[in-house]
């Protein structure tokens, strides 16, 4: 009796002592994960049968006073492909990987997901909208990863104060949380619990935990320094500055960024863009990427948002290039069950922007409230710009789920005075496995202005539409696809005035292939409509009946390659299906080594009929050009990983536009496009991105940068295409190069 209760009484001292021991060092030791939650039941999702994954995984759930532990072990026999190449961190590839995605306050509003690949590769996304991913934030947490003849083990360690989160209820945290693993050579995707990207429930479905509670805090401070030498202007600067956390528990964290250094350590995708519409770039920059989650309020339309952090720091407004941020704040945070985050920007100068944003988001059983206020203070122009939206969402059954926001803008300008509302809508209804329906309505008033802050494609708009959604997955077992999701849509956009602006009918087809890649068919048929946008405020042009057919596929690597390949055809604005137009890229990747590989990219468009507006000035414009449009773009490079903490990486983007004057047209009142003999000059344009940059991870979050930078654009009355190709190459608007090392200090 007595040695069993010793047994007994060690097993019980292992099991607690486990909780401070766990060593991350990819060895899964069953003393160590001794009281974990042990789960087996992992299912296929990709593609979605809901049945037993085709190979046994596991994984273990442990809380610890250092962060929530998680041990999963993949079993992968020499039958089953392995991959062997070596990645990025973050970068978007198709290899061996398991995904552990963490809803720390279990609301289904923000998730984290922390991918570990099999060679040991990481990357972390934030989650919201239920499945949007962003890549643009990087997390301080640990990992571990060791092969096997039978398989790879991995162990993850996540902080508990790498995300705000609410304070506990009582002695356990109830969190919301995914498990997955994917074998690259099929595409097969195994999940607990068994859940899809591509429901309309997908964040607010993960499995509820509950755990036993702990805090963390943390105090870091990461100075930096960069040197750099312009060759483009002349000169050379030093820039020092920092960027400060302080995580005294998870429901006060404070970020701050003094001095900061916003240098292009990233490069942009090339763009050329003559439409009416803004073009959206993602933020990589630390400062904004840190506790960013909570400021997301989507307006359900693409990438529309209250908050657009590119904003801040771009072309000032007094138009000599972009604006230096003296410093910028940001304090997240929960009061009860209310979550708030508050964030300021100031530029510098005179002229320079204040930018301020408040937000609040409280769940209630199955319903969620959130409000956000933004303002921007403009002093070069006298004008402060103010918008206040309230969004809302309720889940009224497992199958139901409805999302709504209002939005209102106030701008306070001498002779620019505006104000103007907004709204949106959308219901998704998963009927059963096979078939879901959606509904979105939207309405931005022609007043309604967010762009000081935010970012909103178009205003003065009426759309709805319905789509469903139909999956198939009893594919026979010698099909090249796995599984398809048909969708089926149809839509109505109009101004606020009641001009139509499009009609549309979409079919499109996103299949998962048995070699492990995607592909994605849609066509879109448009009835006649008006665009008006293409004159600025001008006559709207009646466009006439035409279609789009789009197609894109990824294909995983197989022996030494890899590659991808997109392109359309359609009818254009002016001649509906008379002179289709089209574009295709492809793009090979040739993998010299398991860490060496060299892509090459080309592309080519045809545009005939391209409408491109010709500026009046302050004058109101309706005259347009009609181009015979041709343009050439080169995507290619060198990715270089020496294991995961170096990479020596080489973009090289350029594209050459040759647009042919074919006709001067005048669009009258009535939307018709008119000949006219007004002049109008033929457009040439060549543009530039080329960038070497080495990166070398000193230590977690602290990296030494040596980069490469050269581009420039030049747009001209040259419509000799080939001219234009040539001329990219000689750009030099930016040369510039630096060097830039980082440091994070924690406390």
């Amino acid at each position: 009796m007595h040695r069993r209760f010793a047994l007994f009484a060690m097993l019980c001292l292992a099991a607690v002592s486990a909780h401070a021991e766990v060593t991350i060092d990819g060895h899964i030791d069953p003393t160590e994960w001794m009281g974990a939650q042990h789960i087996t039941d992992f299912r296929d999702t990709q593609p979605k049968t809901g049945k037993p994954g085709s190979q046994p995984t596991e994984a273990w759930v442990l809380s610890t006073p250092k962060g929530l532990a998680v041990a999963i072990r993949v079993i992968q026999p020499a039958g089953v492909p392995r991959t062997t190449q070596q990645t990025r961190r973050d970068e978007d590839a198709l290899v061996d990987r398991i995904n552990v995605m963490v809803d720390f306050d279990g609301d289904g509003r923000v998730g984290y997901d922390f991918e570990v690949r099999s060679l040991g590769g990481v990357a972390d996304e934030v989650i919201t909208n239920e499945s949007d991913f962003s890549y643009d934030w990087d997390g301080r947490w640990d990992h571990a990863v060791s092969q096997d003849a039978e398989g790879y083990s991995v162990e993850i360690l996540i902080p508990w104060y790498i995300a705000p989160m609410r304070h506990a209820d009582g002695d356990n945290r109830h969190i919301g949380l995914y498990i997955d693993r994917i074998i690259a050579a099929t595409g097969e995707r195994m999940a607990w619990p068994a859940i899809s990207f591509d429901q309309g429930r997908f964040l607010s479905s993960f499995q509820k935990v509950s755990l036993p509670s702990y805090s963390q805090s943390l105090f870091a401070v990461t100075p930096y320094v960069v040197g750099r030498v312009d060759r483009a202007h002349g000169g050379a600067s030093f820039q020092e500055g920092a960027d400060i956390v302080w995580k005294p528990n998870g429901q006060t964290q404070l970020t701050a960024t003094i001095n900061p250094d916003f240098g292009q350590v990233e490069s942009d995708d090339l763009v050329v863009n003559f439409s009416p519409e803004e073009t959206f770039f993602t933020d990589k920059r630390p400062f904004f990427t840190e506790n960013q989650g909570i400021f997301d309020f989507s307006l359900l339309d693409d990438y529309s948002q209250l908050v657009y952090t590119r904003r801040v720091g771009a072309e000032s407004d007094d138009g000599h290039g972009n604006a230096d941020i003296s410093a910028a704040v940001k304090v997240n945070g929960s009061v009860g069950d209310t979550s708030y985050g508050i964030l300021t920007a100031q530029e510098k100068g005179d002229d320079g922007r204040s930018f301020g944003a408040l937000r609040l988001t409280q769940t209630e059983g199955t319903q969620t409230f959130g409000m956000l206020a933004t303002r921007v203070n403009h002093p070069y122009l006298d004008r402060d710009a103010n918008v206040l939206g309230f969004d809302h969402r309720w889940q009224p059954s497992e199958t139901f789920t409805v999302t709504s926001n209002v939005v209102g803008s106030k701008i306070d300008q001498p002779q620019a005075n505006a104000s103007g509302l907004g709204a949106t809508s959308i219901v998704y209804w998963e009927m059963n496995p096979v078939w879901s329906q959606q509904w979105l309505g939207m309405y931005f008033g022609h007043r309604l202005d967010i762009d000081d802050f935010g970012y909103l494609p178009r205003n003065d708009m009426e759309y709805l539409h319905w789509e469903v959604r139909q999956r198939v997955t009893d594919l026979p077992a010698d099909s090249a696809y796995a599984s398809h999701l048909w969708r089926y849509r149809i839509s109505a956009q109009d101004n606020t005035e009641g001009r139509r602006i499009s009609r549309r009918f979409r079919i499109q087809r996103d299949s998962r292939r048995r070699d492990g890649g995607d592909e994605e068919w849609r066509l879109d048929a448009f009835t006649s409509a008006y665009d008006d946008l293409l004159t600025r405020g001008g006559n709207p042009l009646h466009t006439p009946p035409t279609a789009k057919l789009t197609y894109e596929r990824e294909s995983p690597r197989i022996g030494h390659w890899s590659w991808k390949d997109e392109g359309f055809i359609g009818g254009n604005q002016l001649t509906g299906y008379h002179r289709l137009a089209y574009y295709f890229k492809f793009t090979p990747t040739y993998f010299i080594t398991d860490a060496f590989s060299i892509f090459a990219g080309a592309s080519y468009e045809w545009d005939p009929n391209w409408l491109i507006w010709q500026d009046g000035g302050s004058q109101v414009s309706n005259l347009v050009g009609s181009f015979d449009g041709r343009t050439v773009g080169i995507d290619s490079g060198v990715n270089w990983n020496f294991g995961n903490k170096q990479e020596l990486r080489v973009k090289l983007q350029t594209l050459a536009v040759g647009a042919k004057l074919r006709q001067a047209y005048e669009i009258n009142p009535e939307g018709r496009a008119i000949p006219t003999d007004e002049h109008v000059d033929g457009l040439g344009v060549a543009n530039l991105g080329f960038q070497i940059r080495y990166r070398y991870e000193i230590a977690p979050l602290s990296n030494l940068y040596i980069v490469y930078n050269r581009g420039g654009y030049e747009q001209d009355t040259d419509d000799a295409l080939g001219s234009q190709f040539r001329r990219g190459f000689g750009l030099k608007d930016v040369e510039e190069g630096l060097v830039k090392v980082a440091y994070r200090l924690e406390f």
